[in-house]
């Protein structure tokens, strides 16, 4: 393997699953890729190696640090590469600004990367003293701070249940509009903590409530179905579709996507005759989701809740 496809070369992190990701996207020579969270360039280094001489792959991403990091990493790439700060849920106006029309393969990698949990300034860890931030786009408005401080016990408990899937959100909840007003991760995770439970179980007790205060912030369900469906507009027949979840909420969308882009009817079963005129879309290239094995999460224990789903687009609508 070269230095330019070797997933460790030149960057701060590993990526997960890299090689099953190469895998189900089968980059090719002068195919067309979407890396819509190109976080570091690994993964997007490996597409870049595997379709020499003249693939081409743009890069989209929420965080500008990350469109830094990736534009050193890949910058022997040159005109192969495109990047963008841009969230995938622009995938397919980002796709027609760089000229082009369909593309072989998007990669979408969900959740927070390693760089972002390890930067205690952008307050996505309940390890250190960090603000209240949480946003992927720091130039966004809306942080973590004012949905902690600002939203009623109900709005509070019902945002954890929901996108944290936390069994004690309603006393987590009322023990945060008790502490406020709050202002780092380290006191708000010593508050849910306290609320919560302990550490005897295998995650921090603080993991779901922090989960579900990052995806609010950066509204992450909603971009990952826009995402999504952008990525069925520009998808080339044949064209491959690889999504990395990390939690099940995105794990879900994921799945019902296509399994319902899989079919050519989804009326309701109890319908008689079909009236939706839906026609199926994609064909799942593996039943159940890709997972890493015990190598990878030895070195990498992040990959331990990784999940990898794969289609292939069947024909332009």
């Amino acid at each position: 393997m070269s230095a330019a496809s070797d997933p460790a070369a030149g960057g701060p992190h590993t990526p997960v699953l890299y090689q099953p990701v190469l895998a189900a996207l089968q980059p090719q020579a002068a195919g067309l890729y979407v890396d819509g969270t190109v976080g570091a360039g690994g993964h997007a280094a490996g597409i870049l190696a595997a379709s020499d001489p003249d693939g081409a792959l743009l890069g989209l991403d929420r965080d500008p640090a990350a469109i830094e990091l990736a534009g050193q990493r890949l910058a022997a790439y040159g005109e192969r590469v495109r990047l963008r700060h841009a969230s995938f849920a622009e995938l397919a106006e980002q796709v027609r600004a760089v000229g082009w029309e369909r593309v072989d393969g998007v990669l979408l990698d969900l959740g927070v990367s390693s760089m972002q949990l390890e930067s205690v300034e952008r307050g996505f860890s309940f390890r250190g003293a960090g603000p209240l931030d949480m946003r992927l786009d720091p130039t966004q408005a809306l942080t973590a701070a004012e949905l902690v401080n600002e939203l009623s016990e109900a709005e509070l408990a019902d945002l954890i249940h929901r996108y944290g899937e936390e069994p004690k959100a309603r006393r987590v909840a009322r023990a945060i509009t008790a502490a406020r007003p709050l202002s780092t991760t380290e006191e708000l995770a010593t508050v849910v903590a306290a609320a919560a439970g302990g550490r005897r179980r295998r995650i921090h007790p603080a993991t779901r409530t922090f989960q579900a205060l990052r995806i609010a912030v950066n509204d992450e369900l909603a971009a990952l179905e826009t995402g999504l469906q952008q990525a069925l507009q520009v998808l080339a027949p044949g064209g491959r579709l690889a999504v990395l979840a990390f939690h099940s909420l995105e794990d879900r969308i994921v799945k019902q996507l296509i399994r319902r882009e899989a079919q050519d009817c989804i009326c309701p079963p109890e319908q008689p005759v079909c009236s939706c005129d839906h026609t199926a879309q994609l064909r799942p290239v593996n039943r159940r989701p890709i997972r890493a094995d015990d190598d990878e999460i030895r070195r990498n224990p992040r990959a331990r809740s990784a999940r990898l789903r794969v289609a292939e687009r069947l024909r332009l609508a």
